[in-house]
């Protein structure tokens, strides 16, 4: 885990400039989806004893357009979530204008509710109803459990596409270079992947690499065998 430093000037850079979720969910999704699916395909279809012609064809077009398909997604996922923010941060605009006593009284609990009491609450209610963009902030954390940091559907958008995109190319290589048994090396290639995803999402997590590793290389295993058994049931 990496650490942060505490000095007067890194507390203030850090905590004015929150960088939000980022993207590390967005990218951990797309190469897993990447993988998982590509190289179902070509487990489905090598299972099936078709032409590498095919497995390529077929993989290319999924790696494209469903790695669009996904990036699209979660774009109008994103967005609808930074449109819910926006929603609720005019609702609240509009009940402080009206019921300002009652919002008022809002920020009191979520300030209580985080240990204020007293006089101590009680100036901490004012220093915060006195500026509007605070006052709201507050209450969409505090009452709808909300980031304060908005999220960005392009660039969620575009780390899921490339990740899904780089993950996904790596079951067709050794079809596409051509290699004597391809099914097998593509397997280990995509295998490597699963368990490297898995093991750089660790860095983000309390769990070690290899146990990371090896749970991502199970998950998409398993979507792999499914996959190849389902094709081999129409092997000529």
């Amino acid at each position: 885990m990496t650490e942060h430093g505490h000095s007067q000037q890194e507390i203030a850079e850090r905590i004015n400039a929150p960088p939000g979720r980022g993207v590390l969910r967005d990218v951990v999704y797309g190469g897993i989806d990447g993988s998982v699916t590509t190289f179902a395909i070509v487990a489905g279809v090598a299972g099936a004893g078709l032409s590498p012609f095919i497995i390529v064809a077929l993989g290319l077009a999924n790696v494209l357009a469903d790695g669009f398909s996904m990036a699209a997604g979660n774009y109008s996922g994103t967005k609808a979530e930074l449109d819910n923010i926006r929603r609720i941060r005019a609702i609240e605009e509009r009940h402080i204008h009206l019921y300002p006593d009652g919002e008022r009284e809002e920020v009191r609990e979520i300030l209580a509710q985080k240990g204020l009491s007293g006089r101590v609450l009680d100036e901490a209610t004012d220093a915060i109803t006195a500026n509007h963009d605070n006052w709201i902030d507050l209450m969409i954390e505090g009452e709808y459990g909300l980031g304060s940091v908005d999220p960005h559907p392009l660039k969620a958008a575009m780390a899921t596409f490339w990740a899904f995109l780089i993950a996904g190319m790596v079951p067709l290589l050794p079809f596409l270079a051509g290699v004597d048994q391809a099914f097998t090396i593509s397997a280990w290639m995509t295998m490597a992947v699963f368990f490297a995803i898995g093991a750089l999402k660790s860095r983000w997590s309390l769990a070690p690499w290899w146990r990371s590793g090896g749970e991502t290389l199970l998950i998409g295993g398993a979507a792999a065998l499914i996959a190849y058994l389902v094709g081999s049931l129409f092997h000529p």
